[in-house]
C-alpha cells in the first residue's frame, strides 16, 4: 500500500527548514481516505448569469455526489464570466461575498471537499474594503467538507497573447498573484494549485513538485485555437516530467459571442496516462480514482527527481509574498532577528530587507538564510539562488529609485570589509555624480554602520521603504 513514507526521497529535495515544518506541520496519515476514493471534474459553461452559473454549480455536485465522489473540482470562471471589462469587475466579489458564502454553505452541506478553480476576487481599498473596484484577482480556492477555505491561490501568469485567431488581455482586468502557495494537505493529497495559463510554465509545476505536491490542477477556460494544439500535450507533459496526478477542470463552449472555451476536462496519472476525459458536452462530470500504488511505482523504479543536477543548474522559488505569511517567519541576520516589516522579499534561501545606515538611497540588503559565513561555504541551490534574488532586488531598486546603474558587492570575509559573519550583499542604485570620484562608494561602505555622524532611520522610515519594494514587486511581476 502506498504509504507517505514511501515519499522520503522527495522530501530530502526540500531545505532542511522545509523537511522540519513539513513533518512538523502534517500528520502523514490521518487526512487520507481510507481507501483511493472517487474524484469528479467538472465540465460547464458559464456565463455572466451567476444564478444560473450557480445552478450549474449545483448540478455537477449532485451528479458527482449520486457516483459517490468525495472531492469535486470545478474549472476557472466557475462563478461567471463577463461580456467585457466593465461588466467583468461589477460583478466581482470578494472571498467574503454572496457567491463564495453560497460555494461554502454547498460544501459543507453535502460533506465534499471542493476545488473552485477560478473565481473573481474583487480588490477594493485595502484600509476600508470599499470603492470602486479596479482590478480582480483570479483566484482558485479549496474548500474542505466544513465549509472552511484550506487553500487559495491567486494566478501568476497572465494570459496576453496575440493570435491569428484571437486576441486577448488579461492583465487589463486581472491583477497577477506574487507567490506560489505550497502545496496544501487533503485526504486525496497534496495538492498543486494552478490555474489554465500557468500550465505553459513547467518551472512552477516543479517547484510545486519540489515542495511535495502529488497532485497538480489546472482549472481552465482554454481556448479553442490552442487547446486543439496543446491541451492534451501540455497535461499529460506536466503529469509525467513531475511524476503527479494532474487535474484539469474545463469551461466548454461559447460564453458570449467573443468567447469560447475548448473543454475537454481531464485527469492524467503520473506515467500520463489519460484517466478519464469529460466529453463535448456541458454539465459533464468524470469520475475516477487515484492509484497512489501507481505513483509510487512510477517515482520508484523512475527516480527523475533523484537525479536533477543540482551542481549544474537548480530551480529556486523566489517572490515577494512567500506563500508561508512573513509574520509567521523568523529571519536572522548575524544571530539578529531581522523586524518583518522590514523585510521585502523571501526566495527559499535568501531574504532581502532594508538597510539602517544607507551609502545611497535604495541601499538595501540580500542575505542567506542560513548563516553560512563565506560565499565558498553555500550549497550549489544557495549560490544559484542567492545571485538569482539579488539581480531580482536590483531590478525592483533600480526602478523605484530611477536609476540604471547598480554598485552590487559582497564584502566576502574581514579583510574584505565584512562586518558580519553572514554571506550578504549589498544593493545600491547609481546615479552619475552621486560621488566626486565613482568607486569611492566603497570607502563609503566600509565606513557606513561606523560613523556617528550618519544617523539611524527611523523603523518608520524603513517599514515605507519596505513597502514600497513589496509593491515595486509586485508591480514587476518578480
Amino acid at each position: 500500500m502506498y504509504t507517505r513514507f514511501s515519499r522520503i526521497s522527495s522530501l530530502l529535495l526540500f531545505s532542511s527548514d522545509q523537511l522540519i515544518n513539513s513533518v512538523n506541520l502534517r500528520n502523514l496519515s490521518s487526512m487520507r481516505f481510507a481507501e483511493n476514493p472517487k474524484i469528479a471534474i467538472a465540465q460547464m459553461r458559464s456565463t455572466n448569469d451567476k444564478q444560473h452559473n450557480l445552478s450549474q454549480v449545483k448540478s455537477i455536485i449532485e451528479k458527482a455526489k449520486s457516483q459517490e465522489a468525495k472531492f469535486v473540482f470545478f474549472p476557472e470562471c466557475c462563478d461567471y464570466v463577463g461580456s467585457n471589462r466593465e461588466e467583468t469587475l461589477k460583478l466581482s466579489e470578494p472571498l467574503t461575498g454572496q457567491t463564495v458564502n453560497e460555494y461554502l454553505r454547498l460544501a459543507r452541506d453535502n460533506d465534499l471537499w471542493i476545488s473552485f478553480g477560478g473565481v473573481h476576487e474583487a480588490i477594493r481599498d485595502s484600509d476600508t474594503g470599499e470603492g470602486e473596484v479596479k482590478n480582480i484577482y483570479n483566484t482558485h480556492i479549496v474548500v474542505d467538507n466544513r465549509g472552511t477555505i484550506v487553500g487559495k491561490y491567486r494566478k501568476l501568469h497572465m494570459f496576453n497573447v496575440v493570435t491569428p485567431e484571437f486576441k486577448f488581455r488579461e492583465s487589463e482586468t486581472v491583477r497577477s498573484g506574487s507567490a506560489l502557495v505550497p502545496p496544501i494537505e487533503t485526504p486525496i493529497g497534496r495538492l498543486g494549485l494552478q490555474i489554465c495559463y500557468d500550465v505553459r510554465f513547467g518551472e512552477a509545476s516543479t517547484l510545486l513538485r519540489k515542495q511535495g505536491a502529488e497532485i497538480l490542477t489546472y482549472p481552465s477556460a482554454f481556448a479553442v485555437s490552442t487547446g486543439k494544439a496543446h491541451w492534451e500535450v501540455l497535461l499529460r507533459s506536466r503529469a509525467i516530467e513531475n511524476q503527479c496526478f494532474v487535474i484539469a477542470a474545463a469551461q466548454i463552449g461559447f460564453h458570449n459571442k467573443k468567447r469560447e472555451s475548448y473543454g475537454h476536462a481531464m485527469v492524467v496519472d503520473p506515467w500520463g496516462t489519460v484517466l478519464g476525459e469529460a466529453g463535448q458536452q456541458d454539465l459533464d462530470v468524470v469520475v475516477t480514482t487515484l492509484d497512489y500504488d501507481r505513483m509510487s511505482s512510477v517515482r520508484q523504479n523512475m527516480p527523475c527527481f533523484e537525479h536533477r543536477r543540482d551542481d549544474v543548474y537548480n530551480l529556486s522559488y523566489c517572490n515577494a509574498m512567500p506563500g508561508v505569511p512573513l509574520q509567521e517567519q523568523k529571519y536572522f541576520f548575524g544571530g539578529i532577528d531581522i523586524p518583518k516589516e522590514t523585510i521585502f522579499f523571501s526566495s527559499e534561501h535568501s531574504f532581502a530587507f532594508v538597510n539602517i545606515r544607507c551609502v545611497v538611497p535604495g541601499h538595501v540588503l540580500v542575505s542567506t538564510k542560513r548563516a553560512a559565513a563565506r560565499l565558498p561555504d553555500l550549497t550549489p541551490a544557495e549560490i544559484s539562488d542567492f545571485f538569482q534574488s539579488i539581480c531580482k532586488v536590483q531590478q525592483v531598486a533600480e526602478k523605484l529609485y530611477d536609476a540604471t546603474s547598480s554598485t552590487v558587492t559582497v564584502q566576502d570575509g574581514p579583510e574584505a570589509g565584512q562586518t558580519v559573519q553572514q554571506v550578504h550583499c549589498h544593493v545600491m542604485p547609481r546615479h552619475a555624480g552621486d560621488f566626486p570620484e565613482n568607486d569611492q562608494i566603497y570607502g563609503e561602505l566600509n565606513r557606513h554602520d561606523k560613523e556617528p555622524e550618519r544617523p539611524r532611520r527611523t523603523q518608520e522610515e524603513m517599514v515605507a521603504e519596505a513597502n514600497r519594494f513589496r509593491d515595486g514587486f509586485a508591480s514587476m511581476g518578480l
